[in-house]
């Protein structure tokens, strides 16, 4: 539980990168076949695009989301497993 928190803390003062469990694709390379129009279409398109939301922050928020999540349930689960020994500690009263 206390090495849960520490890493969340270190992953979100950024002394840390977040796991990687979602990573961004590669970019597929068009066949020759497309004509240049499409291509620059695409290309145009792509641009635009990662001008608005650059690719890597979906991927960055994905991987602080599952971290946060799993975090939630080591914490929440290291309380249950401490209340629970603090009971038999004080003798089921």
């Amino acid at each position: 539980m206390v090495f849960t928190l520490w890493q969340s803390y270190n992953i979100f003062t950024a002394k840390v990168a977040a796991p990687l469990i979602f990573r961004t694709q590669v970019p597929l390379q068009q066949s020759a076949s497309a004509t240049d129009v499409q291509k620059q279409m695409n290309d145009a398109v792509k641009q635009q695009l990662n001008q608005i939301l650059p690719p890597d922050s979906i991927t960055k928020i994905l991987n602080l989301t599952s971290w946060s999540l799993l975090a939630f349930i080591l914490i929440m689960g290291g309380g249950a497993v401490s209340g629970i020994g603090v009971k038999l500690l004080n003798g089921n009263k």
